[in-house]
């Protein structure tokens, strides 16, 4: 009939159905939202976690590394494990991710407020903290590892897919700048308690009566300290509980959108030996493991370095908002660099810059102006950090089914097992890191720390990550999907679809 090719999408069929798939700006925010509890809880627990056990908590810095490694090694574990259940659960009305999304949320806020919480107890306050850590982080993860998943349900297209990242990258480094903002403003604006040195507590009777008046001070100090922990918390669970919310009612889930005409089921064992088999994947996950590893010791030290090697007790929650702020600011240019030269040359570009200036913080002397230009540097680094994983997993998503279009459902896998392995070695650092000042001679609620201290502050947020950022620029060497790889392998899914 003549009249056909004036039909919209006839002449085109696949002009057509990339026009369906296309998601509207509304969506892409809605969906953007769900990653911010994430990171405001990650960012709120990796910068003030290790000074609130030992200078609020109060706990010996051996028991408090037993924590964070244990916590964070257990996060590690259950990232597969929810990756398998979920490969396991049916689709529903709502969908098969967006279940686990919704009931996991308001204990995962629960237990977040009960972290940041002192029992009034004398004995079992490591086992306290260590249980609700643990389970928030489990809790947690039955949120982020169906909502990283989702990814690949809300679109079939990759360049929606693509933006739909960007959105999400924008807002989950907004969501650190939230938590690093509400956690340590409300912190900061109470004062920050510390005893000049027990030492001369016990050196005469006057000195005696001066660490009493010190002590009680201290207390009245401390107690508003607390305080001020709880009521972040409080307001960061709220937080969690408006953007679950939000993601819920504005994205729906689409079963059709991960599926080729041949995929037929496969277990989730064989499923997870495809993936681990799949070289391009292997040599991402690790290239971004140790420039990840990198910025997560520094995110885990750098409030103990600000606060005793750099003396700016009172400015370093200024200095870690100028971080994430400058880390959000620069999220939309990162995806402007990588659709205009490439996702690896991205790497490369965006993370390199941040070794001189991490060599710089501990080289020059003590100044506040030069600490501000290191975090605005370590900002831009952070956000090609935060970004680029994510955009490139779902290329090597894409690859392994067009290597394996009989495997279908193991999206989770991708996904889990690369936070999987990053958290876990995270845990390790953080808790090697927290032993290394113990055996340094770190003096709880100390208003300084010995020389000691000071160099192994210095060695964790310059020289090991440093050392980890270069190796993990010298793996991305290896990783082989380029734009002309990412190229074929696009036109290749729509021929199979």
């Amino acid at each position: 009939s003549p009249s056909l090719p004036s039909r919209p999408g006839a002449a085109d069929p696949a002009a057509f159905q990339e026009c369906r798939e296309r998601l509207s700006v509304c969506s892409k925010l809605c969906y953007a939202v769900g990653g911010a509890p994430y990171q405001t809880t990650g960012c709120a627990l990796g910068f003030f976690l290790q000074i609130y056990l030992l200078d609020v908590a109060q706990l010996d810095p051996f028991y408090a590394s037993i924590i964070l490694f244990v916590g964070r090694a257990w996060d590690a574990i259950t990232d597969p494990l929810v990756g398998f259940f979920i490969s396991k659960t049916p689709w529903t009305r709502f969908g098969r991710l967006m279940p686990w999304i919704i009931f996991s949320t308001p204990f995962a806020v629960i237990s977040y407020f009960l972290i940041w919480f002192v029992p009034d107890i004398s004995r079992g306050q490591v086992m306290w903290y260590l249980v609700f850590y643990c389970l928030f982080q489990t809790l947690v993860t039955c949120f982020h590892v169906p909502y990283s998943a989702l990814t690949m349900f809300i679109s079939r297209e990759q360049s929606e897919r693509d933006s739909a990242t960007a959105y999400r990258m924008t807002v989950e480094v907004l969501g650190t700048v939230l938590g690093t903002a509400i956690q340590g403003q409300i912190v900061g604006k109470v004062v920050t308690p510390c005893i000049q040195s027990p030492v001369f507590v016990s050196e005469s009777n006057t000195s005696a009566s001066m660490g009493d008046v010190n002590m009680t001070h201290y207390t009245g100090s401390l107690t508003d300290m607390r305080n001020a922990y709880m009521v972040a918390a409080g307001v960061i669970g709220g937080l969690y509980i408006l953007c679950a919310v939000i993601l819920s009612v504005g994205v729906r889930e689409k079963r059709e959108s991960s599926e080729l005409q041949s995929d037929e089921p496969v277990s989730f064992f064989r499923g997870l030996k495809l993936v681990m088999n799949h070289g391009a994947y292997i040599k991402l996950i690790t290239g971004f493991l140790f420039t990840s590893l990198a910025f997560m010791l520094l995110e885990g030290n750098f409030a103990l370095f600000c606060t005793y090697t750099l003396g700016f007790r009172n400015e370093f929650q200024n200095i870690l908002l100028v971080i994430m702020l400058s880390a959000t600011l620069t999220i939309p240019f990162w995806q402007w660099f990588l659709t205009r030269f490439g996702k690896k040359t991205a790497v490369y570009v965006g993370i390199a810059p941040a070794i001189p200036f991490l060599i710089l913080v501990v080289l020059l002397p003590r100044n506040l102006v030069v600490t501000y230009i290191v975090a605005v540097a370590a900002g831009i680094s952070v956000a090609a950090t935060f970004l680029l994983p994510w955009s490139m997993l779902p290329d090597v998503v894409d690859d392994f089914k067009l290597q394996h279009p009989e495997s279908r459902g193991h999206e989770a896998i991708f996904f889990s097992f690369y936070v999987f392995f990053t958290k876990f070695t995270s845990g390790v650092s953080l808790g090697i890191s927290t032993l290394s000042l113990d055996f340094a001679g770190y003096q709880t609620r100390g208003c300084s720390q010995p020389n000691e201290v000071n160099f192994t502050l210095k060695m964790l947020v310059s020289a090991v990550p440093v050392g980890l950022i270069l190796l993990g620029l010298l793996l991305f060497n290896l990783y082989p999907i380029n734009e002309e790889k990412r190229r074929e392998n696009k036109k290749a899914l729509q021929d199979l679809r």
